[in-house]
């Protein structure tokens, strides 16, 4: 059975990182997709709370435009996709060297620290002792701009962790590969039912691929294929991703994820 497309999913997929994105367009789509008006007005209501978007008018007349904090989280999820996508090509090697990052936030700014370990989980880092996150990538420019003061940095290539020393063994024992494997069964769930689905709109098509691949990567730390196995298979399921997402772009599919 093939998952529902989240609302959010439909919004983002209108939101441009400069101009406006029309409420009429996104309210269309999603009833194309399915969805009724009122769980897309949720989203919306969400997403601006959280102070990522700015909402212009009500209804279908109404606009949406990212805010500065929201375009910075959109971009850092589409550099995911990005990143995923040289791996994949052999075009981001590692250079074999660990990212140290420690956060030192005041009690009294919690709410700040809170901030940071959150987006440092998000982009993939570990914590390997209090406040002391491992990350193989540099993460620093995918951080909010206001962490420097909060933040201390080293790189090295003389890991240890827990007694493990070999870069492999650190991998699995911080990233764990079957979490991430299993996360990639949604996407190829979506392109087995794609390949069945010869009524939806393109558009529709697109949206539930772009859903799909949006799940799996929350929770694939995107380490280098060096540190992965070799055949690696989201790598394998990224790659017939690509090739479905191509074909409907070919065909004529427009959304903002068709850059990606």
């Amino acid at each position: 059975m093939t998952h529902r497309i989240a609302p959010r999913t439909v919004v983002e997929a209108f939101l441009p990182d400069v101009g406006e994105a029309r409420l009429a367009d996104v309210y269309d789509t999603a009833r194309l997709a399915g969805l009724a008006d009122q769980p897309v007005r949720l989203a919306i209501r969400r997403l601006v709370a959280g102070g990522d978007v700015v909402q212009v008018g009500r209804g279908r007349a109404g606009t949406l435009r990212l805010t500065g904090e929201g375009r910075r989280r959109l971009r850092r999820d589409r550099q995911g996709v990005a990143l995923a996508s040289a791996q994949d090509a052999g075009e981001a090697p590692w250079d074999g060297r660990w990212r140290m990052i420690a956060v030192s936030v005041p009690e009294r700014e919690r709410a700040v620290r809170d901030a940071l370990r959150r987006d440092l989980g998000d982009l993939g880092a570990v914590a390997v002792s209090t406040g002391l996150y491992v990350s193989p990538h540099d993460l620093l420019d995918a951080l909010r701009d206001d962490a420097g003061p909060y933040l201390s940095t080293a790189t090295t290539d003389d890991l240890a962790v827990r007694g493990t020393t070999d870069p492999l063994e650190i991998a699995e024992l911080l990233w764990p590969h079957r979490p991430t494997v299993a996360a990639y069964a949604t996407v190829d769930e979506a392109l087995r039912a794609d390949a069945a689905d010869t009524t939806s709109p393109d558009v529709v098509r697109q949206l539930r691929l772009a859903d799909a691949l949006e799940r799996a990567l929350r929770d694939d730390p995107l380490l280098p294929p060096e540190l992965r196995g070799d055949p690696w298979p989201p790598a394998r399921s990224r790659a017939a991703w690509a090739r479905r997402w191509e074909s409907l772009r070919s065909d004529g599919g427009n959304l903002v994820y068709g850059d990606w």
